[in-house]
C-alpha cells in the first residue's frame, strides 16, 4: 500500500511540474521543439519532418504549416 501511495504521489509531483513548465513559459511557447535539429539526431542538417524548419533558422515554421 505504501508502495502504492508513493508511486501516485511522484506521478502527481511529475504533472505538477509540468503544469508549472507550461504556466511559467510566455504564451506556453518553447524553443527549440524540434526534436529532429537536435546536433546529436540531425548530423546531416536536415530539414524538420513536421514542419520544414532548417537548422539554420531559429523559429519553428508550425504556425505556418496549412493542414
Amino acid at each position: 500500500m505504501k508502495l502504492l501511495f508513493l508511486t501516485i504521489g511522484l506521478l502527481a509531483l511529475a504533472f505538477a511540474g509540468i503544469a508549472i513548465k507550461i504556466w511559467s513559459k510566455k504564451d506556453g511557447k518553447f524553443a527549440g521543439t524540434c526534436a529532429s535539429q537536435s546536433p546529436f539526431l540531425n548530423k546531416d542538417g536536415e530539414a524538420c519532418g513536421y514542419c520544414g524548419k532548417l537548422p539554420t533558422e531559429q523559429d519553428c515554421r508550425k504556425d505556418s504549416v496549412t493542414q
